[in-house]
């Protein structure tokens, strides 16, 4: 093997790091709930919000009088990011030299497909978290059944969703602006005789998740659609990681940092996801790239969220 350059020995690329920091999957939306603020601590005490981030201060000042201060937020749980790293490898039969550093569109592509999977851990965490009926207090969830459920003709999504809104306007001071609900619910929704009428002249494979957001006077609604496989060998099947549960909640449109108000928040470690300058692994006679992610989606203003659950029937 050829001697190494000056750019072969950097510990990080820069350009795969950008593509690996820009890598979207339409299947992910996690990050609607949870988005990604810059940290510079690996550990530390996660930020977050009650009532009090919505209080009236007094704000008139009289001569000489003391200035009010206003708190962001409180000192709420400890929290520590989590490292995932996984290596892509592109075998030399790939490549016309052996000795030379893959091309920068197969540095792209091992790139992606890393990304691929480090999304999909992270996807499954933040649904883990948004789904959990015990973050919820007993007012700000509800589980659907018979005619509540979505696919059911005399269902009415709008009031429960007017309904959850109004609930979390009292718990939190704020009215949710997001939605993220599972594929069949999805499906469900543009079917429903209440969302049809109003729809009529559009057919139901054309109702968008956008236009599903203005009739609920949402800013977005989500379609989660990744799924896992679960299980080994014959009894191994694909499930939905969202579930059965759709979840309402407010995060800021385009937060700054972590003193905002918000749902959750992934903490992530500056910088994070790099990708390593490729070197070569004789053992398997392949070019190898590692991306590294340091993380954590955490629940910072749990009581501007609500929880539906079995919001379609299983099957």
């Amino acid at each position: 093997m050829s001697n190494m350059t000056v750019a072969q020995g950097r510990v990080i690329d820069p350009v795969l790091s950008t593509v690996a920091q820009g890598f979207k999957h339409a299947d992910r939306v996690g990050m609607t709930l949870f988005p990604s603020i810059d940290v510079t601590e690996r550990g530390g005490t996660t930020i977050e919000f009650g009532r009090e981030s919505f209080r009236l201060y007094t704000v008139r000042r009289a001569p000489g009088a003391s200035t009010a201060k206003v708190p962001f937020g409180y000192a709420g749980k400890p929290f520590s990011l989590v490292q995932d790293a996984l290596n892509s490898s592109i075998p030399r039969e790939l490549l016309g030299d052996a000795s030379r550093v893959p091309g920068i569109d197969l540095g792209k592509r091992a790139t992606r497909s890393v990304m691929f999977s480090l999304t999909l851990s992270l996807e499954d965490e933040q649904a883990k978290l948004a789904t959990d009926a015990n973050n919820y207090s007993n007012d700000r969830k509800l589980t659907l059944a018979g005619s509540d459920i979505w696919e059911d003709p005399a269902s009415d999504p709008l009031k429960h969703i007017d309904d959850a809104k109004e609930a979390v306007r009292n718990s939190a001071g704020i009215e949710p602006n997001r939605m993220v609900i599972p594929n069949k619910a999805f499906k469900a929704l543009r079917r429903n005789q209440k969302i049809a009428e109003k729809f009529k002249y559009t057919s139901a494979d054309s109702i968008t998740a956008e236009m599903l957001a203005a009739y609920f006077d949402l800013e977005m609604v989500s379609v989660a659609k990744a799924k896992y496989l679960d299980g080994t060998g014959e009894n191994e099947k694909f499930r939905d990681v969202w579930g059965n549960s759709a979840v309402l909640a407010y995060v800021p449109p385009a937060p700054e940092g972590f003193e905002e108000p918000s749902f959750g928040y992934t903490y992530t470690l500056k910088g994070h996801p790099f990708v390593e300058q490729a070197f070569w692994d004789n053992d398997v006679k392949s070019w190898v790239y590692g991306v590294t992610y340091e993380r954590a989606p955490l629940l910072t203003g749990i009581s501007s969220g609500f929880l539906f659950q079995n919001v379609c029937s299983v099957g």
